[in-house]
């Protein structure tokens, strides 16, 4: 196996199952002119997110990490009318780009972006009411993870969809005292972190879901609030 062929079944399962977008590719154009880091979702991962949305009936989503909006876009594609989203970005360009793309994409009047560092923002929308979201999907920084999850615990309902990216990196997260600069420093331990909360947190089901593809050998997390028996296992 091979990130050569990694990447040609992705391609394969994109040619055929989803067809081209004019507004998501020319997000995702936008965002390499615009020189944002080129670690979107890809395709295929969107089109799950999306599907997750609509099986799950979620109607009000929170998503940690814009970026350039892409992941937005297809979350956004997966409400019911009257759905909303709320997206939190740290870096003020990285939200002017997400802005331009997601006015284009016409979806301005059903998603709020919010511009600073998410722990700062996310205790502010629990202190004005905005919660609780249905379904919560993390993709940003990953030193910040336990922290992350904490708060989107307290911005849930039972009942609520907990999906974290990027949390296996090739295996990193085996070695305790692992580092990958994908991940920043103490990124690793972090992710580590956020396992262990998952698997302590009382009435969370929740599992890990390793992927290979485009972006390599990946994983995310996906967890059920008020899913479980109350044993503390993830």
């Amino acid at each position: 196996m091979s990130q050569e062929l990694w990447t040609a079944v992705d391609r394969y399962i994109s040619d055929r199952l989803l067809p081209e977008d004019p507004a998501l590719e020319a997000a995702i154009a936008a965002s390499d002119a615009a020189g944002l880091p080129p670690i979107a979702i890809t395709p295929a991962q969107g089109k799950l997110l999306e599907l997750l949305v609509r099986i799950h009936g979620a109607r009000r989503i929170l998503e940690l990490g814009t970026l350039g909006g892409y992941s937005t876009m297809w979350l956004a594609r997966g409400l019911p009318p009257g759905g909303s989203i709320v997206t939190l970005e740290l870096d003020p360009h990285h939200a002017k780009v997400a802005a331009a793309n997601l006015t284009r994409a016409g979806l301005t009047e059903i998603v709020q972006l919010r511009v600073g560092p998410a722990l700062r923002t996310l205790p502010e929308l629990l202190a004005e009411g905005e919660g609780p979201f249905d379904l919560i999907f993390i993709d940003a920084d990953k030193r910040n993870y336990p922290g992350y999850l904490e708060w989107s615990l307290k911005l849930s309902h039972p009942g609520s969809l907990i999906i974290g990216d990027n949390v296996v990196r090739g295996g990193v997260i085996l070695d305790p005292d692992g580092h990958d600069p994908r991940l920043g420093e103490g990124g690793v331990q972090a992710v580590r972190r956020f396992y262990e909360l998952l698997a302590a947190e009382p009435g969370v089901s929740a599992t890990v879901i390793q992927t290979v593809g485009e972006k390599g050998h990946d994983g995310f997390a996906i967890a059920l609030v008020g899913g479980g028996s109350g044993d503390g296992h993830a």
